[in-house]
């Protein structure tokens, strides 16, 4: 199984990102994808996830409202649409699949590189 992210950089404060995740057409279809993050000296931690059939998305509390997770089919690709951007958002941002329907990150079974999400004030 592979994912692979992108679309990280250096953002203002109050800017927007979109992240991507590609992968291959299997791992699309048979898995849940969801989003995590992991600044300097703090665990990794869940930011949003989409189940299979796209019916069912979760998100972190820290960013309701502003984030947005949804999958492309025709292109076997998930998306993460950041905005209103806080410095607390730096981290590092991975994209992982899942068998089951979950919210931690021990229930991720694949993971892929991390994308590097800098938020400047």
């Amino acid at each position: 199984v592979q994912l692979q992210a992108s679309g990280g950089g250096l953002v203002q404060v109050g800017g927007s990102l979109r992240l991507s995740c590609a992968t291959s057409g299997r791992t699309f279809s048979m898995y849940h994808l969801g989003w995590f993050r992991q600044a300097p000296g703090k665990e990794r931690e869940f930011v949003a996830r989409i189940s299979r059939s796209s019916g069912y998305t979760a998100y972190a509390d820290s960013v309701k409202g502003r984030f947005t997770i949804s999958r492309d089919s025709a292109k076997n690709t998930v998306y993460l649409q950041m905005t209103s951007l806080k410095p607390e958002d730096t981290a590092v941002y991975y994209c992982a699949a899942a068998s089951k329907l979950a919210l931690t990150v021990s229930s991720f079974d694949y993971w892929g590189q991390g994308t590097q999400v800098t938020v400047s004030a």
